[in-house]
Parts: C-alpha cells; sequence; structure tokens
C-alpha cells in the first residue's frame, strides 16, 4: 500500500506525486485513467466522478484534444441547458470573436498560466473594456473548469492569471431635476411619452419596459410583474427571457400615475382589439419595440431641446433607471427598498448608486448634527 510523504498509507489507487500532489488511478475497459488534486478527499471525489463519467460515455479523452474540440462538447453538453439563451450566445459571440483565433488550435494540456495572463494584456492594448474581458474570462473559466472535473487537465490555468486592474471606473450618469423635466417637457408629442414616464417612475430597465404585458399590471394587487424582459439574440431576432437576475423577478409597487401612464399607451394606437399577450408598449403596428426605434426617439428628442437652444448631454435609455435611482435616494427611500424595486442582486450594487448621489449632500447633512455637539 502506497503511503505519502509523512509514511501515512494511502486509500487503494492513490499515490502522493513528488510535487505534494495526489495522483488517483483507476482502470476502466482494460485503460488506466488518472486524476490529480491537493487532498486525498478531493483525489476520491475526482475518482468517483471520473468512473461515472467511463460508465455513462461522458469522458473525453485528454489526448491531444483541442481547446476548439473541448469548448465545443462544454457548450453543448454542460452549458446549452443550463443557461439562458442569452448567456449561450454571448459565450459564443466571445470565443468565437475573441478566444479562438488566440488559443483555439492549442491542446488543453499546452495552455498554461502565462498563456491566459497573455491574452488579458493584449486584450488590454487592443482597447477592450474590463467587463468584456471578465466575460473573456468566464467563459476560459467554466471551461477549463470542466476539464479539470473530468480528469482532461490537471490543473484549471485560469486561476493562475490575473485580471487587469480597473483604471477608471464608469461615472453613473443620472438627469439633474431640471434635466428630467426638460426632457419629459419635449417628449410630450412623441409615440414614447408614456413609456419614458413609467420608465422613469420605476427604474425599469429597458428590456423589461419592452416585454411588459397587460397581464403583468395588477390592479386588485396594485403591482407591475416583473416576469420578463426581451432581449435581441444575433440571427434570432427579439426573445423572450427571464430576467437578468434571479432577484430581478419582482413586484414594483403600482402608483395612480403610473397606472394613468399604462392607460392612455392602450388607446394611443387605436386598435380596436387590444391583445392581452402583446406588448404594452409597441409599435404602430402592434409588434415589439426595437432597442434602435427607443434610442432614436431619445436622440430626436434632445435634438428638439438643443434646437431650442437648450444644453442637453446625450443619454441613452439606462440614464432613466439611474434617474429614478437618484430620486428615489434623495426623497429618503431606504436602500434595502431601492434594491427590491431595481431587481439588483446584492445591497452592493444599491449602496453603489448611494455613494453616487450623497456626496452631494453631505454637507447639508453634517449641518443637521452640527447643533448636537
Amino acid at each position: 500500500m502506497a503511503v505519502d510523504s509523512k509514511g501515512k498509507k494511502l486509500p487503494s489507487g492513490i499515490r502522493q506525486r513528488a510535487n505534494g500532489r495526489y495522483e488517483g488511478r483507476i482502470k476502466y475497459d482494460y485503460k488506466s485513467y488518472s486524476v490529480y488534486a491537493d487532498t486525498i478527499t478531493e483525489t476520491k471525489k475526482k475518482m468517483r466522478d471520473l468512473k461515472y463519467k467511463l460508465e455513462h460515455g461522458l469522458f473525453v479523452s485528454k489526448e491531444k484534444i483541442t481547446l476548439d474540440a473541448w469548448y465545443k462538447t462544454w457548450l453543448e453538453e454542460y452549458k446549452k441547458n443550463r443557461v439562458k439563451i442569452g448567456t449561450y450566445t454571448s459565450y459564443e459571440k466571445y470565443y468565437q470573436s475573441v478566444i479562438k483565433s488566440r488559443l483555439g488550435s492549442r491542446n488543453l494540456n499546452d495552455i498554461r498560466g502565462e498563456h491566459i495572463q497573455k491574452l488579458y494584456n493584449d486584450l488590454v492594448k487592443e482597447g477592450y473594456a474590463l467587463s468584456s474581458i471578465k466575460i473573456v474570462s468566464a467563459v476560459l473559466n467554466g471551461c477549463f473548469k470542466q476539464a479539470e472535473r473530468n480528469g482532461l487537465i490537471e490543473r484549471n490555468p485560469v486561476k493562475l492569471a490575473e485580471l487587469p486592474r480597473q483604471t477608471e471606473k464608469k461615472t453613473r450618469q443620472a438627469m439633474t431635476r431640471e434635466q428630467q423635466a426638460l426632457f419629459m417637457e419635449y417628449a410630450k408629442e412623441s409615440y414614447l411619452y408614456h413609456f419614458f414616464e413609467v420608465m422613469l417612475r420605476t427604474g425599469m430597465r429597458k428590456g423589461e419596459m419592452q416585454g411588459l404585458k397587460y397581464p403583468d399590471i395588477d390592479r386588485k394587487a396594485n403591482v407591475i410583474h416583473v416576469r420578463r424582459t426581451l432581449k435581441y439574440i444575433e440571427h434570432h431576432g427579439y426573445i423572450e427571457d427571464t430576467p437578468k437576475t434571479r432577484t430581478s423577478t419582482r413586484d414594483i409597487p403600482l402608483t395612480a400615475a403610473v397606472l394613468e401612464h399604462i392607460e392612455a399607451q392602450r388607446n394611443y394606437w387605436g386598435f380596436k382589439v387590444v391583445n392581452m399577450n402583446q406588448y404594452i408598449f409597441c409599435n404602430e403596428r402592434g409588434e415589439a419595440l426595437s432597442r434602435e426605434r427607443i434610442q432614436a426617439e431619445i436622440d430626436r428628442i434632445i435634438k428638439r431641446i438643443r434646437a431650442a437652444g437648450h444644453d442637453f448631454p446625450r443619454i441613452t435609455s439606462h440614464v432613466f433607471r439611474h434617474t429614478f435611482a437618484t430620486r428615489a435616494i434623495e426623497a429618503g427611500m431606504q436602500p434595502q427598498v431601492l434594491k427590491t424595486i431595481l431587481g439588483h442582486s446584492s445591497l452592493a450594487m444599491t449602496m453603489d448608486l448611494y455613494s453616487h448621489v450623497l456626496p452631494d449632500t453631505k454637507a447639508e447633512e453634517m449641518e443637521k448634527i452640527a447643533n448636537v455637539f
């Protein structure tokens, strides 16, 4: 029976290598297979997993398998039925456009930490945003993590590389009260006036607004049920998907003002019959609004504002969400309540909004307690 470096007896089929790691060997169909881990417990688990995969035809031999070949197996067998279609297509987009040409032809076992690090560094030099590099890292990490579990590689090289540091934090953009009033005044004649009002009064994401249907408006409970988002998928068009995160599926209180705008929108296009499965905010043909039409209308309104002699920055639809959050914080809404309404996955995301808004009011707040001392 094999023993470890301290003379302790090891379980059958396990030995300790010179580098201190453990190797577990099993035989199946007259062939020997090995797994590697840092502990005996982890080695035994990997041996059980490997045996299961061998017996159920899920094992892929590591003999000169390229990243390209393994990626296809990983995406189709391990991810396709576990992630949202938007995530799936995002993985494909980044693999095909960024990873494939740089690492795809290499054998899995030949890819080391320095290769992953060089990829990150090259992407920084080429001007890729940190958010994009993080997606590339997520694809590679998931792919190699499963390869390690399957015994195709000894160690995940992605863990040995460091993501680039965030050099400059993106400033959140929100309209001031004056800009907000100015925009909505010039938006009154727009066919998206009610869309902008509801988004501004609820903080809903653009895709959630696009996917809103009449049954989502619960008059009895006085809430808006956020149950879906519209997402554009290349070569597929717009599809209905689940909201961004688990906490994004939520109920938002339905105020009288929001209900008034939704009712006004119901009659805007003058459809003789309103299909209850129809999107509330749609085009003149009753079809889903595209992101291009929404941005084009925002740009058209801003053009009119500027033509009237006002200075106004270019904004996107996401600014309405930040503007809602800013007004909510200014009005004293508690972070935990705002988190729930916005559908943030963590309180830290909401507090980040607070850190953006509060510097403008901290001097005023300090004055309130000046006389306490």
